[in-house]
């Protein structure tokens, strides 16, 4: 395995641990305004996991069809999660100042 291999390993982990991080955040508070914002963290950090995940299909293992497929649905639904949590994020922060 190559350095880089770690690398995504690493980040594949890191992201997994801020998603449940924010998850039990999102379900510990009682804010509604938190909550949103909590669960926007939650969405970006899960949608960077699933392309760490979707990288690591592309490179870590030996290429066939299948797991091309796998990796570019993870990478699609990565993606717009990212997307969607950025979006819920500013807009979420905008509304509470």
């Amino acid at each position: 395995m190559n350095w880089y291999h770690y690398f995504l390993f690493f980040l594949v982990l890191a992201t997994l641990a801020a998603s449940v991080l924010y998850s039990i955040r999102y379900r510990t508070r009682r804010d509604p305004q938190t909550k949103r914002i909590e669960a926007a963290k939650m969405n970006i950090s899960m949608g960077f996991m699933l392309i760490f995940v979707a990288l690591t299909q592309f490179t870590l293992f030996d290429p066939s069809f299948l797991r091309g497929a796998i990796g570019a649905v993870f990478l699609l639904l990565g993606l717009f999660n990212a997307y969607a949590g950025f979006k819920n994020y500013s807009s979420y922060k905008k509304s509470s100042h």
